[in-house]
């Protein structure tokens, strides 16, 4: 698994781990000096660490042969820096250089995997979707973000090519506590100073984290699952929406709107596009696969994440 010391990555080899698999993440650093991060895995230490260097071939490739399955969540984050051309560069080579590594790793690998899950997102459909309902039969967008997850899915060609399932989960905003947008907006609410960004009728492609790593689990496990697939809930809702119900959950207010201009200022007017716009997508392939979500609407999910939220000033 790449990307396993990351948000989502944590969480699936948790559970991975506490239903007796064995979990191999694939990490930069030296694997010897990685052992203290199996805690943070939460695997109590049955997690093992293996040297990549995603960006070139190597040894470690080899890594794969005899795998059940390969997770590969690795990739520079869209959203933490501004989009310059260096920046961008970085997004494309993180994510397609190292998916067609995997991908050609798995081709040539003597044993292979059953299932290469290669992630991507609903960025793919493109940042003019407006209001209409996006599935995973809504055709690709054309702006960066769109083009890159186009991309980043077809570099996992030579996998397919090798007769290995491929399946690419299309992530939107992941919420739980520790990290993804939750883990930046709640603090922000928390201390009085929350509410909706930009004029907030653009959609919130939102999931709960405990549905991203059962859907997760299920593309391992199934078969039949192939292709991609929208991991979102099935109930999107308006940015106005999201800040009031997230202002609800946590007894606080939603009343400081931030304009559009404070977006495109911090972030540069083309990356603040991809948080002043959104899609409003729906899991119509999971749902049809029988995938039942265990928190299906936004109140459900909050309420959730909330109950472990400190309810005190000084905590915030």
């Amino acid at each position: 698994m790449s990307g396993g010391t990351g948000f989502v990555g944590r969480a699936l080899g948790h559970a991975l781990v506490g239903r007796g698999d064995r979990a191999v993440v694939l990490t930069r650093g030296p694997a010897r000096d990685m052992s203290h991060a199996c805690s943070e895995c939460g695997a109590g230490g049955e997690v093992e660490f293996a040297t990549w260097t995603p960006e070139r071939a190597g040894a470690w490739m080899d890594v794969v042969d005899g795998a059940d399955a390969v997770v590969h969540l690795a990739g520079a984050s869209v959203a933490d820096e501004r989009w310059t051309d260096e920046r961008k560069r970085l997004l494309r080579s993180s994510r397609i250089a190292s998916t067609e590594l995997l991908a050609e790793a798995i081709a040539k690998a003597e044993k292979k995997p059953s299932v290469f899950i290669s992630v991507s997102g609903v960025g793919h459909y493109g940042m003019k979707t407006g209001d209409a309902v996006v599935t995973e039969e809504t055709p690709p967008g054309d702006d960066f973000l769109a083009v890159l997850a186009r991309d980043w899915e077809a570099a996992a060609k030579a996998a397919a090519d090798a007769g290995v399932r491929v399946v690419h989960p299309r992530f939107g905003l992941v919420l739980g506590r520790g990290g993804g947008v939750y883990g930046k907006l709640a603090p922000i609410f928390k201390a009085f100073v929350g509410g909706p960004v930009g004029d907030g009728k653009q959609y919130m492609p939102w999931v709960h984290l405990r549905d991203v790593v059962r859907a997760l689990e299920a593309m391992i496990e199934r078969s039949d699952l192939s292709g991609a697939y929208n991991v979102t809930a099935p109930e999107p809702v308006t940015m106005n929406t999201f800040a009031e119900e997230l202002g609800a959950s946590l007894n606080r207010p939603s009343l400081m709107r931030v304009p559009p201009f404070a977006v495109k200022l911090a972030m540069g007017a083309e990356a603040a596009q991809a948080v002043l716009t959104g899609q409003r997508a729906v899991p119509k392939r999971l749902v049809e696969a029988g995938f039942a979500f265990v928190f299906p609407d936004l109140r459900s999910a909050l309420a959730d994440l909330a109950s472990a939220e400190p309810t005190s000033a000084a905590a915030v």
